[in-house]
């Protein structure tokens, strides 16, 4: 019988992180874009966490290790795709500097390896990612959609991780959480006609999918518009094996 572990291996899909051009960005969120590029120092770590579970106890079911050994190759793939992205918008050097104190702060927070990767990828990367792509160009919505198909599986499995060690979120893990969101939505207003440009918006998805593991304001990202081969530069484009 095929374990859950199992299942989420097969899920996964191969493919190459690409140099991306600079687009226009959406007027408004500019800063946010670029904050959300320098907390790709986070990825990384999120990495490395994994791979200090893997060295404790685990679930024995068939297929667990494998799969978060997947996970990590999948972390290295996501650096190298934010990478360009953050190269081609320009990311400052003030903002990686704010981006690796933020980073230092998970890093230097006692709470078990995979309870942290769950929650940063749960409730920041999967706001992250779709600021990315509502508020991104061509480059931005194609990096955010590759890497969103590899953490689906990565939260799916670690959370799985967390139930079978009987780990639990706390305050301390959530106080964190937000203020590294609300670290990259600061340029934002509270409210705004354009929801993807109101702070609350974004926080409150980050709020639902801690509390809940969903944001019902997401929902649309399951049918947002791909960009069509024939209108995108080829450096832009995915590539699949």
């Amino acid at each position: 019988m095929t374990t859950a572990y199992e299942h989420l291996q097969k899920r996964k899909r191969i493919w190459t992180p690409v140099a991306v051009t600079a687009g226009s960005l959406k007027p408004g969120g500019e800063d946010v874009v670029r904050r959300g590029l320098a907390l790709r120092s986070l990825e990384m770590p999120v990495g490395e966490f994994i791979s200090q579970a893997m060295k404790g106890d685990l679930p024995e079911e068939a297929g667990c290790l494998q799969l978060l050994k997947s996970n990590v190759d999948d972390e290295i793939k996501h650096d190298q795709a934010l990478n360009f992205a953050a190269a081609a918008h320009g990311v400052t050097e003030r903002l990686d500097a704010e981006g690796a104190r933020i980073t230092k702060a998970w890093l230097e927070l006692d709470r078990h390896p995979v309870l942290k990767a769950v929650v940063l990828e749960r409730s920041v990367f999967f706001v992250l990612l779709p600021i990315l792509r509502f508020l991104g160009d061509t480059g931005l919505r194609t990096t955010s959609a590759d890497i969103s198909r590899d953490e689906q599986v990565h939260v799916a499995a670690n959370t799985l991780v967390c139930q079978a060690l009987g780990l639990p979120f706390d305050d301390q893990l959530n106080a964190l959480r937000r203020a590294t969101v609300g670290w990259m939505l600061q340029s934002l207003k509270g409210e705004a006609k354009d929801k993807h440009l109101s702070q609350n918006f974004w926080m409150n998805c980050s709020d639902g999918l801690y509390y809940r593991g969903k944001a019902e304001g997401l929902s649309e990202t399951r049918s947002a518009r791909v960009p069509a081969f024939f209108e995108t530069a080829n450096q832009d484009l995915p590539q699949y094996a």
